[in-house]
């Protein structure tokens, strides 16, 4: 199992990011993707996750209005993308599933 994240990304505040997680070695629909993230010297947020078999989604409360998850079937990839961008919002965003995680992509939100 493979989960290859698109690359690190700067964005002004106010501004949306996309973050994408292409996943290989399993049957995509077969399992939940979930998203965590990491700031600077903080620990791991958990965002929410998605069903790649009917796109349902579940979503942390403080994420809630500002981030939405989706998932492409003919490509086996997932994405999360969040919008209103803040600088707290500066973190490694992760994808993962059942012990399986992505290399990270970084996403920084300065003016």
């Amino acid at each position: 199992i493979q989960l290859v994240q698109s690359g690190a990304e700067l964005r002004n505040p106010g501004a949306s990011v996309k973050v994408s997680c292409k996943a290989s070695g399993y049957t995509f629909i077969n399992y939940y993707i979930d998203w965590v993230r990491q700031a600077p010297g903080q620990g791991l947020e958990w965002m929410g996750r998605i069903d790649p078999e009917d796109g349902g989604t579940k979503c942390a409360q403080e994420f809630q209005g500002r981030v939405t998850f989706t998932a492409d079937t003919s490509t086996s990839t997932a994405y999360v993308e969040l919008s209103s961008l803040r600088s707290e919002d500066t973190a490694v965003y992760y994808c993962l599933l059942t012990g399986y995680w992505g290399q990270g992509t970084q996403v920084t939100v300065s003016s």
